[in-house]
């Protein structure tokens, strides 16, 4: 899989390119956000639809160059991704008083159990080297994952794994909703839940 996947990361890489329209990837993000039952956060800055978590500690795994984040509110926000971006991206990431982490998060090892609140993971998992740790290894650190996955995709450059809602109820300990979205550019087979890690 090691092969795999660094090939699959250079795909990506090179399919989000500069970094410079990710219109339609923060479109996809509102939705998703729904699907994981953050209306419940949601806030109006003037016109600027986000998200306010208060005095809770966020983090997104696989979060990307534009994470949710960074229309978010909290009093600890953490994004770990591995994929090669513009420099510009961690600069934007700091100056926005957000924790970047430029890794594989089965390779993070943040010390202390139950670090955070809340962890997202949205249109993530095809996309790591093995999937079943990387939930693992957020119900190790937080106290609730919410989660939006495309499931019943085959594998192609960029997706290495095919994601089955059966293996996401047993890696997830619990039983998410699976939907069919036609909502441009939200289009497949969804599979989204809210998940207390007990």
């Amino acid at each position: 899989m090691s092969t795999i996947w660094k090939e699959s990361q250079k795909w990506e890489s090179n399919w989000w390119g500069e970094c410079t329209n990710t219109y339609n990837e923060e479109t996809k993000q509102y939705i998703y956000a729904q699907k994981m039952g953050l209306n419940e956060f949601k806030k109006d800055w003037y016109g600027r639809i986000g998200w306010d978590f208060g005095d809770k500690k966020i983090l997104d795994v696989g979060g990307g160059p534009v994470s949710i984040l960074l229309k978010s509110n909290a009093k600890q926000r953490t994004v770990v991704d591995p994929c090669k971006y513009p420099d510009w991206v961690g600069y934007r990431y700091a100056e926005a008083n957000i924790f970047y982490l430029k890794k594989a998060f089965e390779d993070i090892d943040f010390k202390s159990q139950r670090k955070f609140d809340i962890s997202f993971c949205y249109n993530v998992l095809q996309h790591v080297k093995n999937p079943q740790q990387v939930i693992e290894k957020m119900k190790k650190y937080s106290k609730e994952i919410r989660i939006f996955e495309w499931v019943n995709m085959p594998s192609e450059d960029g997706h290495p794994h095919i994601l089955l809602e059966k293996d996401l109820n047993k890696w997830l300990k619990g039983q998410g909703k699976v939907e069919r979205l036609n909502q441009y550019p939200c289009i497949g087979d969804a599979y989204f839940g809210i998940f207390p890690v007990k």
